[in-house]
């Protein structure tokens, strides 16, 4: 039972920080163009 009251609480506060991380990803732009890097990886820019 004390490992459940342990475990309990950094699960949750890892999840949180996960939620957070991807709020701020989303805030910051980073989904925007999802398929131009894709296109750019294949497109050749030296010739």
């Amino acid at each position: 039972m004390t490992g459940l009251a342990i475990l309990l609480p950094i699960a949750l506060f890892m999840g949180l920080c996960g939620l957070a991380a991807f709020f701020l990803a989303l805030r910051s732009g980073q989904f925007d163009d999802l398929d131009g890097a894709a296109h750019r990886i294949l497109i050749d820019d030296e010739e």
